[in-house]
C-alpha cells in the first residue's frame, strides 16, 4: 500500500504562485540586470502574509532578501564604477562585483525554485 501526500489546496496555490514569482524574478533578472525585479518584489511583499505558517512564507522571504542584497551589491559596484572608474582601477573591481552578484543571484533563484519543488523551506 503506497502513501500519498495530500496538501491543502491553499498551500498548493501558494506554491504555484511562488513558482511564478521565481520565474518572474529570473526573467527580470536576466533581461534587466534585476532592476525590473522591483515589480516582482512588491508582489512578494503583498503575498507573503497570506502564506504565514507555511513553508512558502520562507520562499517569499528568501526572494525578498535576495533582491535587497543584490541591489546593495549592484549599487556598491555602480558607485565604484563612477568614482574609481575614472582612474581605471575601479573598472575591473566594479565589473567583478557585478559579475559575482549576478552569479550569486542566479544561485539564489535556482536554489529557491528547486527547494520549492522539493517542498523544502528556505533557511531564513
Amino acid at each position: 500500500m503506497s502513501q500519498e501526500l495530500v496538501y491543502e489546496r491553499g498551500v498548493e496555490d501558494a506554491k504555484q504562485f511562488a513558482r511564478i514569482l521565481y520565474v518572474a524574478h529570473a526573467l527580470t533578472f536576466f533581461f534587466s540586470a534585476g532592476m525590473l525585479s522591483i515589480l516582482v518584489l512588491i508582489v512578494n511583499y503583498v503575498k507573503r502574509p497570506d502564506t504565514a505558517g507555511t513553508m512558502v512564507y520562507s520562499h517569499h522571504t528568501w526572494m525578498i532578501r535576495s533582491f535587497w542584497w543584490y541591489a546593495i551589491w549592484f549599487a556598491i559596484a555602480t558607485v565604484i564604477f563612477f568614482t574609481l572608474g575614472l582612474i581605471l582601477i575601479g573598472l575591473p573591481i566594479a565589473w567583478g562585483i557585478w559579475g559575482l552578484a549576478w552569479i550569486w543571484m542566479a544561485y539564489r533563484i535556482i536554489r529557491g525554485f528547486m527547494d520549492l519543488n522539493n517542498n523544502k523551506p528556505m533557511p531564513v
